[in-house]
């Protein structure tokens, strides 16, 4: 599992170089899928790279910005690797830095390892959800050698506290739902504050207990969350589905995900 690990985090980190390079140097032009949602260069070359990078594990690739495999085959995977390679589009597109790369492993419909790194400021999080530990390391450049990773930093997830709640809710999705929620959690007389972020930028959030509460209330797909969930897991934190009350599920059939909720086990 290290090994993957190591190879997902060295990927994740020189596609992130590589967005950018473009991010830095290009004007870019945005185009529409097929489901009305941006795309770029900068997500296009990233992908090429990353499929390139895992191709050498001999897991198959289930990214966003690559050819989907049909569910007849996919349900025969024991391992896949879900990938975003550039997620926050919007975000690369407003020029606001927070964007990410996420890489997860997945196995029977769990996430086994999780890489996001952010680009924009060069930090890195990661973990193998059964060791129950997550990290965080903060690069100098968009490079990083195997040495490096001992001087990583082990993150923990927020004691929740019955007066406080810290949520994080999306910039571009958060709904009138989302604050009927923190309406609903003051009047019990809770003091709830908010911190905004975009892409998977808000499962780091409670992974380092920045955050102790995220909704989500709206559409989200298994490349959002896969790589978030397995840090997030590692450090005691589930994403539970709103309607279930069970953990997120991968490489279903529908790669739509339900609404979900993240916060600590228990």
């Amino acid at each position: 599992m290290n090994e993957y690990l190591h190879t997902a985090i060295e990927t994740a980190v020189h596609a992130g170089g590589i967005i950018m390079d473009i991010y830095e140097n290009q004007i870019v032009a945005v185009e529409k899928k097929a489901d009305d949602s941006p795309v770029t260069i900068a997500d296009k070359t990233a992908n090429a790279y990353i499929e390139k990078a895992l191709a050498s594990t001999n897991i198959p690739v289930l990214s966003e910005e690559g050819e989907h495999a049909a569910y007849e085959i996919r349900k025969n995977w024991q391992q896949c690797w879900i990938v975003d390679p550039l997620d926050g589009t919007k975000e690369f597109i407003k020029r606001n830095g927070e964007f990410t790369v996420n890489i997860a492993l997945v196995e029977d419909g769990k996430a086994l390892l999780g890489v996001i790194y952010i680009p924009a400021v060069k930090t890195l999080y990661y973990a193998i959800t059964a060791e129950k530990k997550a990290f965080k390391l903060q690069l100098d450049e968009h490079t990083l050698t195997r040495d490096m990773l001992p001087n990583a930093t082990q993150i923990f997830a927020a004691e929740e506290s019955d007066d406080e709640i810290t949520l994080t809710s999306s910039h571009s999705y958060t709904n009138q739902k989302v604050l009927d929620l923190i309406d609903s959690l003051e009047t019990e007389g809770k003091e709830v504050n908010l911190i905004m972020a975009g892409s998977s930028l808000k499962f780091c959030l409670m992974a380092e207990g920045q955050a102790s509460y995220y909704p989500r209330y709206a559409p989200t797909m298994e490349w959002d969350t896969a790589a978030g969930h397995a840090i997030c897991n590692a450090v005691g934190l589930e994403v539970y589905n709103l309607e279930t009350q069970k953990p997120l599920k991968y490489n279903k059939e529908n790669l739509l995900n339900p609404w979900f909720l993240v916060r600590k086990v228990g």
